[in-house]
């Protein structure tokens, strides 16, 4: 029984519910460093955020007095909200342990990165988001990404193909 309890924490631990990503980002940033994040949000946010309403495309993080905030991140109000719906496009205090902060804050400060919303999740219940310190790609950096990605879709395709003809009728 004792062990079927530490069974189900366990597994919960890993729970992930993802809500939304941000494909994009990834594609104009280089990510050097991810962290995990919270948000402080209000309730009727959250209750967005279950029915997956959110959108990180023009999200980014800034300092502001010694914490992090997350700007531009479109979470949609609710829809049986009253006088207490939350405003969409406000900005949310990022929480972070101060040591990450500080680490993250130095980062900034050499210049050429910033911070990045990759994607967003419930993690046990809770809202988490994933920032990424990223370093912004040239044009062609991105298009040798593509063709890089491209090249090797086509091998595995091919590869596939060929295992496929090998596991086949062999005596026919």
């Amino acid at each position: 029984m004792v062990v079927r309890a530490r069974e189900v924490v366990a597994s919960r631990d890993t729970e992930r519910k993802l809500i939304a990503s941000n494909k994009k980002a990834r594609h104009d940033y280089a990510i050097l460093k991810t962290y995990e994040a919270g948000l402080v949000l209000a309730g009727t946010e959250v209750k967005s955020l279950r029915e997956g309403r959110v959108s990180l495309v023009d999200a980014f993080a800034q300092e502001h007095d010694g914490e992090l905030m997350l700007h531009g991140l479109h979470i949609a109000e609710y829809g049986y909200g009253t006088w207490t719906n939350h405003q969409p496009r406000r900005t949310r205090k990022l929480l972070l342990r101060r040591i990450e902060i500080d680490r993250i804050l130095d980062k900034l400060r050499e210049g050429g990165v910033t911070l990045v919303p990759l994607s967003m999740y419930f993690a046990n219940g809770w809202a988490k988001v994933e920032i990424g310190l990223a370093r912004g790609k040239k044009s062609y950096d991105k298009r040798q990404a593509l063709a890089e990605r491209d090249a090797n879709r086509e091998i595995a395709r091919e590869l596939g193909r060929r295992l496929k003809g090998r596991t086949g009728r062999r005596n026919a």
